[in-house]
């Protein structure tokens, strides 16, 4: 049977984040992708111009579209910047209830854009939290949701993480990608236990869309059947193996993309 993921997130026009990079990581790793679309940027290596947000009905109407025909194994949700956006995704997950959701909670682009207002994170913890199986926030998210200073160390990274999921979160990975150190670490924490994903840290300016495509690996990795923990090794794998090899690309005057395929170009 065909994997089927679903990415629920925002376009961006020049191709290294957003719903690009999800459907991107999803063939990469053998998994069928579709979309629902929650807002159009006008983005590239240097930076976010604009943004269009997409009604919140039509993001509703994509979603009962897609759901209605296609037997989803996993959902992806990214960029959501405003609150009956975020309702809108919310009840529609509640109709279809799919088994298993990764919300990457997106405020900032790489490039330093805000992409969410400040009124919509409230309703994110309060009605996505809940409903996913994993949050995914950077540092600089984790910290935005708690209101604290930014962790700098991994003692700080997993009280935060505790922190969150006493705000309603089930799981939530740490990404420690914009740390500091010879190794990215990122600490999966539950209510059980936490654990330590960790690899060379890749000395490289592309690192456009690296939390999207982190995410839309594990969820990738869900879709196939994988346990979470076996989810987020494979993803944290194929994310390192993207970095490293997105020096062979040449994309743009800022900061590039990751090698989504790079197992498959020569």
């Amino acid at each position: 049977m065909t994997s089927i993921a679903v990415t629920i997130a925002g376009s961006d026009s020049g191709g290294g984040a957003g719903i690009q990079a999800d459907l991107k990581t999803f063939s990469a790793l053998g998994v069928y992708g579709a979309s629902v679309i929650t807002a159009l940027t006008a983005q590239n290596t240097l930076g976010v111009t604009a943004i269009h947000d997409a009604p919140a009905d039509f993001v509703w109407a994509q979603i009962d579209a897609v759901f209605s025909d296609l037997p989803v194994n996993a959902v992806k949700i990214g960029m959501l910047s405003r609150t009956d956006i975020i309702h809108a995704v919310a009840d529609g997950l509640a109709r279809w209830e799919p088994a298993f959701t990764v919300l990457d909670p997106v405020m900032v682009a790489t490039s330093g854009d805000r992409l969410i207002r400040e009124d919509a994170v409230g309703a994110i913890v309060a009605r996505l939290f809940p409903k996913a199986i994993l949050i995914t926030p950077n540092l600089a998210e984790a910290a935005t949701l708690l209101n604290e200073p930014i962790a700098q160390d991994a003692a700080t990274m997993e009280r935060q993480g505790k922190a969150l999921l006493a705000l309603g979160a089930r799981a939530v990975l740490m990404k420690g990608g914009h740390g500091t150190g010879r190794e990215s670490i990122d600490i999966l924490v539950t209510p059980k236990s936490s654990e330590n994903f960790t690899a060379p840290r890749i000395a490289t300016k592309n690192t456009h869309g690296t939390g999207c495509t982190l995410s839309s690996a594990i969820t990738a990795e869900l879709a196939k059947g994988h346990s979470l923990s076996d989810s987020i090794h494979a993803a944290k794998i194929y994310v390192t193996q993207a970095l490293a090899a997105s020096e062979t690309l040449n994309i743009g005057k800022g900061s590039g993309p990751v090698h989504h395929f790079h197992r498959f170009w020569k």
